[in-house]
């Protein structure tokens, strides 16, 4: 990300002006360019380098531009990635502009993150962050490194800081057959998010091959039972009522 001007400037890796999957309702979803993690299973690999010529530096006024005409037909804005919060200072001033202008104030502000953030981060994204939805790639450590190259102890330490300022709306898990698939792991995980994150919505994520890096083209997609089956495991403990399989 850079400054001109003292007036934040992101690095967008796409922009999706009426999205039905980053968020309830019709949203304006930002993808940002740059992730921290290393995911096996991305399916946007082209937003995880920091920097690549296709991405686009876009100020605040310049996005905010190209929502307000599209606000009578939106639910909300959405910001992703890559990893959104690498760009926080960016984010934070994008999400005030939303709240403090008359024809946008309305649109909720929701954030896609993987976790990996710093209190700080949080402490500045949170006053203007109606709400998180957080990746939970792995709850077993190991299994987590091996999906993204880095352990989950901040990924864990965010959800606990999120649901103790009632930003936490939705946990979403990516289940990676052959990885985090197994019924252990998702009861597990289960067990886990009914005790740190009681009452919050959890979606369950079949892999799918399509538009994911080399590496993981060859891993099978679930079937549709396989997928009803990981719901199920995770339900046991957290409730069916709060569970969404896709």
């Amino acid at each position: 990300m850079a400054a001109v001007d003292d007036a934040p400037v992101g690095l967008v890796a796409d922009v999706v002006r009426f999205s039905w999957v980053d968020g309830p309702g019709n949203r304006f979803a930002v993808f940002l360019q740059g992730c921290n993690l290393d995911c096996l299973a991305c399916h946007n690999p082209h937003t995880m380098p920091r920097r690549t010529p296709l991405a686009r530096a876009v100020t605040v006024d310049q996005l905010l531009g190209e929502v307000r005409p599209l606000t009578p037909f939106l639910s909300g804005v959405t910001v992703s990635g890559g990893e959104a919060t690498l760009q926080a200072p960016f984010v934070a001033a994008w999400f005030a502009a939303v709240r403090d202008e008359p024809t946008t104030a309305r649109l909720t502000r929701l954030l896609d993150s993987n976790g990996c953030a710093e209190d700080a981060t949080w402490d500045l994204l949170l006053p203007v962050t109606d709400g998180v939805m957080l990746d939970l790639k792995a709850l077993d450590v190991a299994t987590h490194r091996e999906l993204t190259g880095l352990g989950n102890a901040q990924v864990l330490a965010s959800l606990d800081r999120l649901v103790a300022a009632r930003r936490l709306v939705e946990v979403r898990l990516l289940v990676v057959p052959g990885h985090n698939d197994s019924k252990a792991a998702l009861r597990r995980t289960g067990d886990y998010l009914a005790r740190h994150a009681p009452g919050v919505a959890v979606r369950v994520i079949g892999f799918r091959p399509h538009g994911v890096r080399a590496a993981a083209r060859n891993i099978p997609a679930p079937t549709e039972a396989e997928r009803a089956a990981y719901g199920a495991w995770v339900s046991e403990s957290v409730g069916p009522q709060l569970v969404t399989v896709v």
